[in-house]
């Protein structure tokens, strides 16, 4: 039986993909240890989950700027001095959160590029992935979307850059296929913009979807079988998970 990427079942994602739970906040613990006082993990992981699942909570209802680290403690049940061991201010806080996201999309999505699959095998792992990602990982995608573009500018420019970079792989996957005379596209920039546009309707209006019905994997396979519409492909000669 195949495996991600090429079985591109939700299933099949989860199955080489552990982005919850444990596992995620083991891997923030890891990825931030440096920056914070608490060196030990299995006393880390259970305040970090408190304090992000805080923060996304208080960031969808009031805000992440009205948002105080006094409103965090009180919503935690953590002490001032206890979230302090953890992150400094506000902005370090919204730098980790930036800084997870960014790490999963290069591990997962860069991966798939690494991998050097055929063009079609890669776009639709990629776009399947994308989804998957903002299903499983929505409240940290979300608050990377609306939240860091009232934030110092630095880190504004890291979350356009994630996006950019989106683009640009997108961009050479496609001229890759154009090259091997399995795509026909003008202008793969625009297209690789379109695409990302499509992606990031799922995390922001989910909810439009779900009322109508579509589920993770049909809107993944809608926006696949569009691109490849795009750049002249037939898509019912792509092997299905």
């Amino acid at each position: 039986m195949s495996e991600w990427p090429y079985d591109t079942s939700f299933e099949a994602f989860k199955a080489k993909w552990d982005l919850q739970g444990e596992t995620l906040w083991r891997n923030v613990f890891e990825m931030h240890k440096d920056k914070m006082q608490i060196k030990n993990v299995n006393a880390a992981i259970s305040n970090l989950e408190k304090i992000f699942t805080a923060t996304f909570k208080l960031s969808s209802t009031q805000g992440f700027q009205a948002m105080s680290l006094r409103d965090l403690s009180k919503e935690t049940g953590i002490s001032m001095g206890g979230l302090y061991a953890y992150i400094g201010s506000k902005n370090d806080l919204a730098s980790v959160i930036e800084g997870v996201q960014r790490d999963y999309i290069d591990k997962v999505v860069g991966g798939l590029v690494r991998d050097n699959l055929e063009p079609v095998d890669c776009l639709r792992a990629m776009i399947f992935g994308e989804i998957y990602m903002m299903e499983i990982m929505s409240s940290w995608y979300y608050f990377c979307f609306m939240e860091l573009k009232g934030l110092p500018k630095e880190q504004q420019t890291f979350a356009l850059d994630v996006e950019l970079r989106g683009e640009d792989i997108f961009m050479g996957i496609i001229r890759k296929g154009i090259n091997s005379k399995k795509f026909v596209c003008e202008r793969p920039d625009l297209l690789a913009s379109q695409v990302i546009a499509q992606l990031q309707q799922w995390h922001l209006k989910q909810w439009k979807f779900k009322l109508r019905g579509v589920n993770t994997e049909e809107y993944a396979a809608y926006v696949f079988s569009t691109l490849m519409t795009c750049l002249g492909y037939d898509s019912s000669a792509v092997k299905k998970s």
